[in-house]
């Protein structure tokens, strides 16, 4: 809960805010300061907002205007304080169209379901367990239930003190997950991290077993825009902002921001230094590393020694391929992959974007979206690109005779890394200036929220602690648990914890 406080600002003593970053977690900050009654300046270094969902116009061989951008992103349906979001321009969310499973295959074949696992706790992982075909009755009789027993009551902050210290990987063979398990179903949570699972903290991966299996009733089923990203989402976000009186500065990059004497801080920009009474830092790791290095006067060098340690996860690719023919018609709109060269998900767009579907309509096509993530720094590029193609052969093998009529090539490194042990150092909504306050994905939430939804979560928290210096009530926020729900299942993990 909030801090209790007034609704809003009068107009008279409304503080000048400024929001440096048009991510989900810079216009979550900037949506709640501003129906507060802020003055907010929401700057965007890009031409649009959306951060790293952000979409740009480009035009295909064969003449079609189209939307690009970093690829697909499910909105998975415990993402509360997300969805609180988007329902300002919203409030059904009928811009998001539900998909009816998350499939998963491997090359040796198995594949896995979602869509028939149970969704109330705790029967949500035991049905997993028992439809899934990586778990045999030998799997489980070789198992360290023991050492499993941690995933039955996972507590934030606390998985952090225990598991930050050990590898994605080294929890899952500690415990003697079944290998095809292992890479099947719980390397697709790392994998949305974009990390290697054997850099990758087991804490963010319990974590996201307690979201989804054990502290929630809504399960791996997700939804996703029925239209790209800055029609579906930003552009009405942007818009609403400007209704609350926020100057959207797009294409605008931020270079410094400088405490004042006065306890305000000044902005520098390419063309001007602008003064504001607080601001939020809402930036991927990189950015931010950057803006604060620039800054030299900001925060205490402990705490500028914690950002510049920020990491950043390797890079990822996405290919866009619009093909002259259709996909099979049964092929799902997502589908994770594991064991194909370094593929990790297909989606067929035309199955539940617009903008897509009018294209397929149009030429006959379809358009198809391939996913490598972290990928060798020194890869070859165009290598990795065939290699997708390539997987996508095997994966659809109809495919291999459509011709490709354009594709686009992303290749991205912007997002966090979340390393064994680095959990302690990850900086926090506070910061040492009372009037500065960081907001992101990679920033620390002492609460079970994972990705998208941390940014969001993260927002609210930035202008919240800004608004209770000021003595404004913040947001309502919405999580899973925060520990195991069963008291059976939380008196069965503290066994383990002896």
């Amino acid at each position: 809960m909030p801090a209790p406080g007034r609704e809003r600002f009068d107009r008279a003593d409304a503080p000048g805010v400024a929001v440096i970053g048009g991510g989900i977690a810079g216009l979550t900050a900037a949506v709640l300061l501003g129906e507060r009654g802020a003055l907010v300046t929401l700057y965007e270094r890009e031409a649009s907002l959306g951060g790293r969902l952000a979409g740009w116009r480009t035009r295909l061989a064969d003449g079609s205007e189209v939307t690009m951008s970093r690829g697909f992103h499910a909105f998975f349906r415990q993402y509360y304080n997300l969805r609180g979001l988007l329902r300002r321009t919203d409030p059904g969310l009928d811009r998001l169209r539900p998909l009816p499973d998350y499939p998963l295959r491997h090359s040796g074949g198995l594949r896995d379901s979602f869509a028939r696992v149970p969704r109330t706790p705790p029967f949500s992982a035991l049905g997993f367990v028992a439809l899934s075909p990586t778990f045999g009755w030998r799997d489980l009789a070789a198992m360290d239930p023991r050492a499993a027993l941690p995933l039955l009551d996972v507590r934030v902050p606390e998985v952090y003190e225990d598991f930050d210290s050990l590898s994605a990987t080294a929890f899952l063979q500690r415990v003697r997950f079944p290998e095809a398990a292992h890479h099947l179903a719980f390397e697709v949570f790392s994998r949305s991290f974009f990390a290697d699972p054997r850099e990758l903290s087991a804490a963010e991966l319990l974590l996201m077993f307690h979201i989804y299996f054990l502290g929630s009733a809504e399960g791996l089923l997700f939804d996703v825009p029925n239209d790209p990203f800055p029609q579906a989402l930003w552009e009405p976000l942007g818009d609403y902002l400007q209704r609350l009186g926020a100057d959207v500065r797009t294409g605008n990059p931020v270079r410094a921001v400088h405490p004042g004497d006065d306890g305000g801080v000044s902005v520098r920009t390419d063309t001007a230094v602008h003064r504001h009474d607080a601001a939020v830092l809402a930036l991927d790791p990189g950015a931010l590393r950057e803006t604060v290095a620039a800054s030299p006067d900001l925060g205490t060098p402990a705490w500028r020694d914690d950002i510049a340690s920020l990491g950043t996860a390797p890079p990822f690719l996405v290919s866009r391929l619009w093909l002259d023919r259709p996909v099979r018609a049964d092929r799902p709109g997502f589908l994770g992959t594991s064991g194909y060269d370094g593929l990790d998900n297909i989606s067929v767009l035309d199955r539940y974007e617009g903008e897509a579907a009018r294209w397929a309509a149009r030429t006959g096509g379809s358009v198809v979206e391939l996913h490598a993530y972290a990928v060798a720094a020194d890869a070859k590029r165009e290598n990795v690109q065939d290699r997708l193609v390539r997987s996508l052969y095997r994966v659809y093998p109809e495919t291999r005779r459509a011709r490709i009529v354009d594709a686009r090539h992303e290749w991205r490194a912007d997002c966090p890394l979340f390393p064994v042990g680095s959990h302690s150092r990850r900086p926090t909504v506070s910061t040492p200036h009372p009037r500065v306050t960081l907001a992101g994905d990679a920033i620390r939430c002492d609460l079970p929220v994972a990705l998208m939804e941390r940014a969001a979560t993260t927002g609210f928290l930035a202008a919240g602690t800004l608004l209770a210096r000021w003595g404004v009530r913040g947001q309502v926020l919405w999580t899973v648990p925060r520990a195991g729900r069963s008291s059976a299942l939380r008196a069965l993990s503290a066994v383990g914890r002896r």
